[in-house]
């Protein structure tokens, strides 16, 4: 390729990662608004949340991109640069899928601590803050990172606007240069490579929250690992003591029937 078609993938790509991290930024703040509300104790607020959850979760990102893109102009007389009404579209799309996300890591914390908090006379907000949160948080990284792995590729549906994402820089130039497998090969390599990057980073932002309050990945492996040789320890002496009764009970019969024969 020349120049100036490598240029116009570089310009993709930063447009990509800019739909990224605005996206993003929005799907996490939706995430953590509506989970924490499908948790509140009036359920007016829990009714609110969930029917949000439900309705974007249920829609297609495409259609939702259409929307904002075409529907939502005529309707209110204003018009959203491709930018933001990707941004819009995606963080309230995706931002559905994770406050499931929030909602299951904060019931998922132990009543005991919630109980805590109440007896130490905090208010909600405190033991959501002080108590809950910094328990719940690690917990929610792996399945946050899937998530901005599918957020990533989710950004390539903004090409339909005729956004000049990584996708639509990519197509411009196998319409020039008539090869596809070569392009495709190099889209394909770029969305793994920067999937790649967000997933080491989530990976250590695990490790680091966890270390936060006590709880090191690798001694949860190391007791995951003396439980599991534990219960393999203990399934070997039960397995061994079942078979020494076997063959008792078995004995015992051959000399009952030895008895009987004489």
């Amino acid at each position: 390729m020349t120049a100036g078609l490598w240029e116009l993938v570089l310009r993709g790509l930063w447009t990509t990662l800019q739909l990224l991290f605005f996206s993003a930024l929005l799907a996490t703040a939706v995430s953590f608004a509506a989970g924490v509300a499908r948790t509140h104790r009036l359920w007016i607020v829990r009714f609110l949340a969930g029917f949000y959850t439900e309705v974007f979760r249920g829609t297609s990102a495409l259609v939702m991109i259409f929307w904002v893109f075409f529907v939502l102009p005529p309707a209110f007389g204003w018009q959203l640069v491709p930018m933001w009404a990707g941004t819009l579209a995606l963080g309230l799309t995706y931002g559905a899928y994770g406050s499931e996300i929030v909602r299951g890591a904060l019931n998922a914390v132990d009543p005991a601590q919630r109980e805590g908090g109440i007896a130490l006379s905090f208010t909600p907000w405190q033991r959501m803050r002080l108590i809950l949160l910094p328990q719940a948080v690690p917990e929610m990284i792996p399945s946050f990172c899937n998530l901005l792995v599918e957020l990533l590729k989710g950004t390539s549906l903004v090409s339909v606007m005729g956004m000049g994402d990584l996708a639509f820089s990519g197509n411009l130039v196998r319409l020039a240069l008539q090869e596809s497998a070569e392009i495709y090969t190099y889209l394909l390599i770029g969305y793994f490579l920067i999937a790649f990057a967000l997933t080491r980073l989530m990976r250590g932002l695990e490790k680091r929250l966890k270390r936060g309050i006590g709880k090191d990945p690798l001694d949860e492996a190391g007791a995951r690992a003396v439980k599991r040789a534990a219960t393999s320890g203990v399934a070997a002496r039960t397995a061994t003591t079942a078979g020494a009764r076997t063959a008792r009970t078995a004995a015992g019969g051959v000399e009952t029937a030895e008895g009987g024969a004489l």
